[in-house]
């Protein structure tokens, strides 16, 4: 009876925790960052207490951040339906799995627009909205739509460097250039410092203004350097030296995959910069193909699953082997519907191309190139992620461009049939030929005529949007002669590559 006594004062003590005790044991299990305890934590909550929203959306988080996205779609709609507080919030969280990881642009589209309808001054779903915009191709909607965000705050420097960033560079006016400028010489955020030097320094380079574009690129990367702040970390050439060793080495698993199947992956590898979106718009214009886009699966996998990484490789077998291609298929099957073929178009894929080939030994994998200073140079002129710390500085970038060089000979000599060297500089010149040679080393069917990227992509999510949605030309190629007193070094440092 003691027992039961006992039994009864516990599972009264249970019955009587206040939602309020309930959440503030859930979130010291989240701040700990003990994840699964966490989400447990908050789906009991939910299970006692259905309507107590921010339960719903601190669970919808951790689903979101432990790639459950489905789940999280859920939980931010329970989170609406119990009456959270900021409701706009929601619906933009929502419109981010649905635009970033399920490809569903309309229902993204709709999201943003219920948050605005709710909050037609919110921002945040006013810049989204309009970089939706500009992956649809749609440059008046979304220029209108940072222009609207500009008469809300004149002070958003995000939203009018990207409003700059939106005109076509050759016909915009120099009141715009001054603008920036004036903006510059204030007391702007080093974070905006970066994004409106970026965007004057793609201005001036249109306007032929060389030396002043150059100037506003190295004060742009420069800032973005400083926006990192402490926790930024420096290129490091002898480590990066050491790592592409051990790919040459590690980098393949000893194992390989007998999963197959549709849809049938082609990779698109490559540096950053070198015509990898065109290459994968052009290869998806013919039936049965699909862009899939920069896919962050196997990146996502081989840091989050597979550390440490070169350990992860080794101890991986077929079986193993065969459910990651099963899952990275399923994955495919999300961004292309129902087609056979889908590209993955992650640049840096380039490192994994060992594992690539154990996960999927028939793959064909398409490597995009350039002139080398002009491939550089476009790196060091684009606003990348400071985690890409090699991108801040000319000689950082060309020791990782010689390194890059290197693996991908070693990947060249270890699958001389499976990789393509597609040259963006030879294709411009000569689109049809080239083409007809890739299509062939795809085992896919010549169109009849080269095609037309606009026709086909309903969105295309890079840098390179508005270029790649013009007819082929060739200004980008022999980029770097107009910078020819800027690049001496990087010159030297690249001289023996073609």
């Amino acid at each position: 009876m003691g027992n039961s006594a006992a039994n009864l004062v516990i599972a009264g003590a249970i019955l009587t925790d206040t939602p309020d005790d309930l959440m503030r044991e859930a979130t010291q299990l989240h701040v700990a960052n003990k994840v699964p305890e966490a989400i447990k934590a908050y789906r009991d909550i939910v299970a006692r207490f259905p309507r107590l929203a921010d339960a719903w959306y601190n669970l919808a988080v951790l689903e979101r951040q432990t790639f459950h996205f489905y789940e999280a779609l859920d939980s931010y709609g329970r989170a609406l339906g119990a009456g959270i507080n900021r409701p706009e919030e929601v619906h933009l969280n929502r419109s981010v799995i649905y635009s970033d990881v399920l490809r569903d642009f309309p229902a993204a589209v709709r999201e943003l627009e219920q948050a605005l309808t709710l909050n037609p001054g919110f921002s945040p779903a006013l810049l989204n909205l309009a970089n939706l915009y500009e992956d649809f191709g749609d440059r008046n909607q979304a220029s209108a739509l940072y222009a609207r965000i500009l008469m809300l705050e004149p002070k958003n420097y995000e939203a009018l460097a990207r409003f700059a960033n939106v005109q076509n560079a050759r016909d915009a006016d120099g009141q715009l250039i001054g603008r920036l400028q004036q903006t510059l010489a204030g007391e702007a955020s080093a974070h905006d410092r970066a994004a409106l030097g970026f965007a004057l320094g793609r201005l001036l380079d249109a306007k032929e203004r060389y030396p002043e574009a150059f100037g506003a690129y190295v004060a742009a990367n420069q800032a973005s350097r400083s926006a990192a702040g402490p926790e930024f970390v420096p290129y490091d050439a002898h480590r990066q030296s050491r790592f592409i060793d051990r790919l040459i080495a590690e980098g393949t698993p000893k194992a390989i995959s007998d999963s197959s199947g549709e849809p049938r992956p082609i990779f698109v590898v490559g540096m950053f910069r070198s015509g990898s979106t065109l290459t994968e718009q052009l290869i998806a214009a013919v039936p049965d193909v699909a862009p899939g886009g920069e896919i962050d699966f196997l990146p996502r996998l081989l840091t989050y699953e597979l550390q440490p990484f070169f350990e992860g490789l080794a101890a991986l077998d077929t079986a193993r082997l065969n459910a990651i291609a099963d899952r990275y298929r399923q994955e495919l099957r999300t961004v292309s519907k129902d087609a056979a073929i889908v590209s993955d178009k992650r640049p840096d894929n380039f490192l994994y191309i060992g594992f690539i080939k154990s996960l999927f030994p028939e793959a064909k994998i398409v490597h995009t190139t350039r002139d080398p200073l002009d491939n550089c140079l476009s790196i060091y002129f684009l606003h990348l992620e400071q985690r890409m710390s090699y991108a801040l500085d000319l000689k950082d970038i060309g020791h990782y461009y010689r390194e890059y060089r290197r693996l991908m000979a070693h990947w060249k000599a270890k699958y001389p049939g499976d990789i393509f060297d597609f040259n963006y500089d030879a294709m411009v010149k000569n689109p049809e030929k080239e083409l007809r040679a890739l299509y062939d080393f795809l085992g896919i069917a010549w169109p009849g005529r080269v095609p037309t990227v606009q026709a086909r992509s309903a969105a295309i999510r890079t840098a390179s949007v508005w270029q790649v949605r013009e007819p082929l030309y060739q200004r980008s190629s022999g980029r770097a002669r107009h910078y020819r007193p800027q690049l001496e070094e990087l010159s030297r440092l690249l001289a023996d590559l073609k």
